[in-house]
């Protein structure tokens, strides 16, 4: 949809609803973008006879709280009460809702502005339609509690009665509508509860997993336990002849991960006979091209590339040999983390239903309209003729930013059109079939001068890679602190062949990255007679603001000295020292996804293991926290993820091309009675609002591993965290 094909008042529309409701359709052109692009904002608003509001909630809710903060915005600058909203999910169609992807905490910076201007341009139609009405000037009329009044005359009117005739009018322009003073706000900035949340409590069907249709079949895919491995045979005629199985179907793949590998379908009317069906399949897959990978074989590639040269540099500033050779001490080190799945409480589930040459499916996803190009090029299908609607999400992580699933439930359905399936993975496949974060190795050498100042940085990255790039989720930035702030500066990476599919989890590259150099940093203060908070206040230096291009926004170094002070200071750091012996303290600072993040974490030995007591949480999203209870709620779930990655014994290992892992029990997560005490405060910045769902994570597990080090002088490398390593 371009700007120049859709005049203003095409933006706009309305219609009756049954029982004399409004339909109040409410499209916004925004502002152009930097390259002239249109950008155009879609909100849907309904304005029932009895002056209930219905707001449509455009993004996938998957516990980050966009399905209830979105319509917050709205509601607020619309100037409705908020016991008058009723939230609603939307389809998935990003020609009317804008993007609609649920990722990298991008919601809120990408939502701030557009969503309220779309409030407060149904708001400002309706005030000039009173104001037609009442033959008055718009700026002497008020709104409130979903009504228009006239303080002059004394007059109201509730929106209902107005919706028609605002409908009819011109969309005002953005660029004139006054929004809100923050002070003047009442719903953003207040504490409210999950949309879903008494659903979710009732145990109310709300997820794609509880999706059901008439006459539904369900469909189990049976692949080979090697990425990569293709069909030979199987026994399908024998598995078709068991009772209750209604179909057997050979699925090709196309090779990629993304839209499928070569699998077995066997479909019933009830997943249980469907799943003992393919206990008893029995396939003869080609692996010979995959076998030979493996978690063994990795560690000793490793260990010989981190020998050799460097297969690229991805930054070099500065004299980094001059610096490393007059430095009065080096410090090296070389650390690793293991490949990590996601996890998700609900596995991967899709249902689909083709008829009349279209295909129309439901879906927990993170990323419909790429489950949309993918579905329609697996169909030979153009995009119009896949029509996405998405659920509640019982966990994703990013795991949902892949659809894989939902290409296999097309391909699936197409076979059988007029036929409703529903494909449902067991936990076993969906640890075995993810997108892993990949595993990494780095050997770092830093460089301090005699007074112990930090003159040169080096990290050599051995991580996963193709074609000289590095995989999914295996990225290092150029600007990776301390890059950008001393002057010596050499990051260069290597990379090893893997046939795991790899993929983007929470707080993707920042949740291994943050850990590998806040840890080493704390070694390289300990060698220069500070403490890493110190430290880190001695790099950042002056106040500056570090372009970091590709159209990120900048890194200001007085919103991480802000953050560093304030967790130092609420978590009483100066007293560390005062500890019970097996007791410790560790700080760790980053910057991910637009966000300042600074936590210290209390740590004390117990029967030999390691048991967390308190995390003090400072971040910095910005000057307004939207919802208060869900950025809590976000904070203290990015540490507890953070804290399971590290303790709960997780890594993914692999052998002739498989994985070993198959369920919690070897993929464990933290429980909840080693759940620690976490306190989050927030340090308000004079900058927009960022998102939640990430960059609270990365620190806590360096603020882990130097809480340890402070508690038994171990220096923990490698994760998951063991018992041997502290022994």
């Amino acid at each position: 949809m371009s700007a120049t094909a859709l005049s203003r008042r095409s933006f706009i529309s309305a219609s009756l609803l049954t029982g004399g409701g409004l339909l109040f359709d409410l499209h916004v052109p925004m502002a152009r973008a930097a390259d002239g692009t249109p950008v155009i904002l879609t909100a849907f608003i309904r304005i029932l006879p009895d002056n209930r509001i219905i707001i449509g909630a455009k993004n996938a809710e998957v516990g980050q709280g966009a399905k209830t903060m979105l319509p917050m915005m709205i509601a607020e600058e619309l100037d409705v009460d908020w016991s008058q909203v009723t939230i609603e999910q939307t389809h998935a169609d990003q020609s009317i809702f804008g993007g609609q992807v649920a990722g990298g905490s991008r919601t809120t910076p990408r939502e701030w502005l557009p969503t309220r201007q779309a409030g407060a341009a149904a708001r400002a139609m309706l005030v000039a339609a009173a104001a037609q009405s009442w033959g008055v000037a718009p700026d002497t009329l008020k709104t409130a509690g979903g009504k228009v009044s006239d303080p002059v005359s004394g007059k109201s009117v509730p929106y209902a009665a107005l919706a028609a005739a605002a409908a009819k009018l011109p969309a005002p322009d953005p660029a004139t509508l006054k929004l809100k003073d923050p002070a003047d706000f009442r719903i953003i900035g207040q504490s409210i509860g999950g949309v879903d949340t008494p659903a979710i409590v009732a145990g109310k069907p709300l997820f794609g997993i509880d999706f059901k249709l008439p006459d539904m079949l369900y469909a189990v895919l049976e692949t080979c336990p090697a990425f990569g491995g293709t069909f030979k045979s199987a026994n399908l005629d024998a598995v078709k002849a068991l009772p209750g199985v209604a179909h057997v179907l050979a699925i090709k793949g196309d090779g990629t991960p993304e839209s499928g590998f070569d699998g077995v379908a066997i479909l019933s009317k009830s997943w249980w006979s469907a799943n003992q069906a393919r206990e008893a399949l029995k396939v003869d897959w080609d692996m010979s091209a995959v076998s030979g990978f493996s978690t063994e074989r990795y560690a000793a590639q490793a260990a010989e590339k981190r020998q050799a040269k460097a297969d690229g540099e991805i930054v070099r500033t500065g004299d980094v040999d001059a610096a490393f050779a007059s430095a009065v001490r080096t410090v090296t080190a070389d650390y690793s983390y293991p490949f990590l799945a996601h996890g998700t409480l609900e596995p991967q589930n899709c249902t689909a239903l083709f008829k009349d040459g279209a295909i129309e499916i439901w879906a927990p996803t993170q990323n419909p309209e790429n489950g949309r190009g993918l579905v329609a090029k697996a169909l030979n299908l153009p995009p119009e003729k896949v029509r996405i609607n998405f659920s509640r999400i019982g966990g994703g992580f990013g795991r949902r930013l892949m659809n894989d699933y939902m290409v296999q439930a097309a391909v699936i359905a197409a076979q059988l059109p007029g036929v409703p399936v529903k494909l449902l993975w067991n936990r076993q496949q969906d640890i075995q079939r993810d997108f892993y974060r990949p595993a990494g190795w780095h050997g770092f050498r830093a460089a301090l001068d005699k007074g112990g100042r930090l003159t040169a940085f080096h990290d050599h990255f051995l991580t996963f890679g193709k074609d000289g790039k590095p995989v999914r989720g295996a990225e290092l930035s150029a600007s990776e602190l301390p890059a950008g702030l001393i002057d010596h500066v050499l990051l260069e990476q290597s990379f090893i062949a893997t046939n795991m599919p790899t993929g983007w989890l929470r707080a993707p590259g920042s949740n291994a990255l943050a850990f590998v150099y806040q840890a080493f940093l704390d070694e390289v203060a300990q060698a220069a007679g500070k403490d890493l908070p110190t430290l880190m206040l001695e790099i950042l230096g002056d106040p500056k603001v570090m372009p970091r291009g590709n159209n990120a926004p900048p890194f200001v170094t007085a919103r991480a000295r802000g953050v560093i002070e304030k967790a130092v200071a609420m978590s009483g750091w100066a007293e560390r020292k005062a500890l019970p012996k097996g007791t410790g303290k560790g700080f760790a600072f980053y910057y991910s996804h637009m966000g300042y993040f600074a936590e210290v974490l209390e740590v004390a030995l117990v029967d030999g293991s390691p048991k967390v007591k308190t995390v003090w949480v400072a971040g910095d999203v910005g000057s307004q926290i939207i919802n208060p209870i869900n950025a809590l709620h976000q904070a203290q779930g990015s540490v507890i993820e953070g804290l399971g990655q590290a303790l709960a014994g997780q890594q993914i290992t692999q052998v002739a091309g498989a994985v070993e892992q198959a369920n919690y029990d070897t993929h464990p997560f933290l429980r909840i009675n080693d759940a620690p005490e976490i306190i989050v405060e927030f340090v308000k910045a004079a900058y927009p609002p960022t998102g939640l769902g990430e960059p609270a994570l990365p620190p806590v597990i360096p603020a882990l591993v130097n809480a340890i080090h402070a508690a038994t002088g171990k220096r923990i490398r490698s994760l998951p965290i063991t018992a041997e390593m502290l022994a």
